[in-house]
């Protein structure tokens, strides 16, 4: 029996387009898509259409929320709010810990998002590379462990994507290249291991970022 974990990062964000943004924000750290990312979005959800997916499980960030709820709604499913998917919570990038909304205000904004799950895995502000790395590839394989042997789909950042995929297959997909926005990995179960089948691909989008910022 084989189990495919699909891993994908969130859309283009509005700071990225408008970097004066930033300066006004509410909560800095956790922009929306931008108008072309929420495209960008849909076409991740035509894209994952006709897949077997069961399971949706995202950063709670707005806009891995915000491009989760694109696929749930395509896919007519639920979402889980999964915090071992979340931002690398680099002390460079930002100076405090990040304000979020809260589950209830983001539950009533999307009405997909399971109130009731609990996160398995916590994210602490500040935090390296390395051990964002580790928590989302631990956050993967318990994820894939415990719905086994249903098909889930795990929504997260550059860096969090890249530790969920090298948790799942192992160091092979650590090629040095960044994640770039709304790209796709698909790993799938063979035991004793994994595969990786899809790395990064981002076919599915009309327009593909020339400059792939931030991990």
């Amino acid at each position: 029996m084989t189990q495919i974990v699909w891993i994908a990062r969130h859309a283009n964000r509005i700071d990225f387009v408008k970097p004066e943004w930033f300066l006004t924000a509410e909560r800095r750290y956790d922009p929306p898509l931008s108008d072309d990312g929420m495209i960008q979005a849909q076409q991740l959800a035509e894209r994952l259409k006709m897949e077997k997916i069961d399971c949706i499980f995202t950063s709670p960030f707005l806009r891995t929320v915000q491009t989760a709820n694109a696929v749930a709604e395509k896919l007519d499913l639920s979402i889980k709010l999964e915090t071992g998917l979340s931002e690398w919570l680099n002390s460079d990038w930002m100076s405090e810990e990040p304000k979020r909304l809260t589950i209830r205000a983001l539950a009533k904004l999307f009405p997909r998002i399971d109130a009731s799950y609990t996160p398995i895995i916590a994210a602490t502000y500040p935090e390296t590379q390395a051990q964002t790395r580790k928590r989302s590839g631990l956050t993967a394989r318990c994820l894939a462990a415990e719905h086994f042997p249903k098909h889930i789909l795990l929504v997260g950042h550059g860096t969090s994507v890249k530790g969920a995929v090298i948790g799942l297959v192992g160091d092979i997909a650590d090629d040095g290249e960044k994640v770039r926005l709304c790209s796709l990995f698909k790993a799938i179960r063979q035991d004793p291991g994994w595969l990786l089948e899809l790395r990064g691909d981002n076919s599915h989008l009309t327009h593909v970022e020339e400059v792939v910022r931030f991990n």
